[in-house]
């Protein structure tokens, strides 16, 4: 088992991406609101001008997804992700990771 993790920057493709996470057979996940360390600190801490550059990607608020799937869904689902968001290396996009589960309760077996 892995916890897939995807901080989502492009909020207006999080319906795209629950539906296509259906599609690939990950039926659950949580959403929840967030916001990143660029937005806090453009807004609430002075920054030397110079180095505003480094937050230029910031959006003001993303979201971020957390689902526990199969092993070997993780490659379908980064896949998936790419297709709907591109390159995740461009800024401004969103960061996905996976982490493995040790030990799960809650769900039903056939996750």
């Amino acid at each position: 088992m892995k916890l897939l993790i995807l901080i989502l920057n492009k909020v207006e493709k999080l319906e795209e991406v629950l539906e296509g996470f259906i599609e690939i057979g990950i039926t659950g996940a949580t959403v929840i609101e967030s916001v990143g360390m660029g937005q806090i600190l453009s807004e609430e801490v002075p920054i030397f001008a110079g180095l505003r550059f480094m937050f230029a990607g910031a959006k003001p608020h993303n979201k971020t997804i957390f689902s526990a799937i199969k092993d070997e869904k993780e490659k379908p689902a980064i896949k998936l992700l790419q297709d709907i968001l591109g390159d995740l290396n461009d800024p401004g996009t969103g960061i996905v990771f996976t982490i493995p589960i040790d030990k799960i309760e809650g769900l039903m077996p056939e996750i």
